[in-house]
């Protein structure tokens, strides 16, 4: 695959509403993220296999399937979360909502919260990191479950900063 095909995927994908796609050929990974807007956010990750790497010829390739993720919670949005802030996740681990299992938890729906606050914790590879807000307001909306795996970017909080 040359930069041209690649930079047309690109592009369609961009043009497609796709939040995301995954490629995998023989000696090729491509994966492309996209926000609602079209706009390619993160950058596509093109990874060539070395030569000593690649099947023998004895072996015949099987040709990989494309995969393609479509986030339609996001799609779905009602504009009228357009006035909320969305306080996302900063890291991928697992999303908890008290600091340890006898403690209440950091907030609730109908919260004020202030800058600074800390609205719950994510597990990451045995650190617990506490997840602070950046914006003051009332939570409207808690977005996932306590003891549920979050990726980056993931949504957790909606944020009435009114």
């Amino acid at each position: 695959m040359d930069l041209k095909e690649i930079q047309n995927l690109i592009k369609f994908v961009a043009n497609s509403g796709v939040a995301e796609v995954k490629l995998e050929m023989d000696d090729v990974k491509i994966t492309i993220r996209t926000t609602l807007e079209g706009n390619v956010t993160e950058t596509t990750y093109v990874q060539q296999l070395p030569a000593q790497a690649a099947l023998p010829q004895a072996v015949a390739p099987q040709a990989s399937p494309v995969v393609v993720n479509v986030n339609t919670e996001a799609a779905a949005a009602p504009s009228e979360d357009s006035k909320f802030i969305t306080i996302k996740s900063p890291i991928i681990g697992t999303f908890y909502r008290k600091p340890s299992p006898d403690k209440p938890v950091f907030t609730e729906v109908g919260s004020t919260i202030a800058k600074g606050d800390v609205l719950c914790v994510i597990e990451a590879m045995k650190l617990f990191n506490e997840i602070e807000s950046e914006v003051s307001g009332k939570i409207v909306k808690i977005l996932v479950d306590d003891m549920s795996p979050v990726e980056f970017d993931q949504p957790l909080f909606l944020v009435d900063p009114s």
